[in-house]
């Protein structure tokens, strides 16, 4: 089951862009193969360039790497959530008011890429557990249905989009 198999009415349409960015692998195999991505580029990145902005107001790219984060934990509670039946609408979430309050910038990229690391573990482990019935289970998330498989679509093309615009705007 790859990002092709899902159907109308599984996502919202803002979603498109970040599963048009997921590979053509089904979710474990997407996760584990993009972790690898993620933390060596993060890695490749010149030390003197992870707290630059390229416009006021913007994350630095130890803030993004911190959204990044932040932001598969929030999707993989959702994808549990949704793949027990849980019917309950889940909020959306302001992604700004996570940034200030996590304090990225004072932290060493060591330390977030083993945050990054451990919390795809956990999103790995979670989505190797469910089956193709728990997969296409559909809740409701930010007021709009969504499947717990293209939540696990999501999160792999939401990081390739981000690392795209650190290379477009940050590098």
């Amino acid at each position: 089951m790859t990002a092709k198999d899902l159907t109308v009415g599984e996502y919202n349409p803002y979603y498109q862009t970040y599963i048009d960015k997921a590979n053509d692998l089904a979710i474990p195999e997407g996760l584990s193969a993009n972790s690898k991505d993620v933390v060596a580029f993060f890695e490749s990145i010149p030390k003197d360039k992870l707290e630059y902005r390229y416009a006021e107001g913007k994350w630095t790219i130890k803030e993004l790497l911190h959204h990044i984060i932040d932001t598969e934990r929030i999707f993989a509670y959702r994808a549990l959530r949704v793949a027990r039946k849980d019917k309950t609408p889940l909020p959306g979430f302001e992604e700004n008011e996570y940034v200030q309050p996590a304090k990225s910038n004072d932290r060493s990229i060591e330390s977030l890429l083993n945050e990054y690391k451990a919390v795809r573990q956990a999103t790995l482990a979670l989505f190797e557990t469910f089956t193709n019935e728990m997969l296409i289970e559909i809740g409701t998330a930010s007021n709009s249905p969504i499947s717990a498989r293209a939540i696990g679509f999501i999160i792999t093309g939401h990081e390739n989009h981000h690392c795209e615009v650190v290379k477009e705007r940050y590098l």
